[in-house]
């Protein structure tokens, strides 16, 4: 998955350029759907800047080897990000996610 594929699954499922992030919890890893998205006036990112970020994250899911179950998920689901509330989507790192719980994301 690149970042430019990222953004096409988010844009056909909601409709706008949200932010995504990702976000360690309670020693867990989810990808957050964030409620702001690229098309605001208020949106603290460039297009380019904000495509850079989404490469990245993408980046990372194939790393790991979930940007499959991300997909699926984002397909599958019927949240929707809001105001105050992401939509947070559990990664499984399996064995491996102690490694990336370490490090600073």
């Amino acid at each position: 998955m690149t970042g430019a594929e990222l953004h096409a699954l988010v844009l056909s499922k909601w409709g706008y350029s949200f932010d995504l992030q990702l976000r360690r919890t309670q020693g867990k890893l989810f990808l957050q759907v964030m409620w702001r998205y690229q098309e605001q006036a208020s949106f603290p990112l460039s297009e380019v800047e904000y495509m850079a970020h989404l490469e990245h994250i993408a980046h990372y899911l194939n790393g790991w080897g979930q940007a499959e179950a991300v997909a699926r998920y984002i397909h599958q689901t019927r949240q929707r990000p809001r105001l105050g509330r992401a939509v947070s989507i559990p990664l499984d790192l399996g064995d491996r996610a102690s490694e990336w719980l370490l490090d600073d994301l």
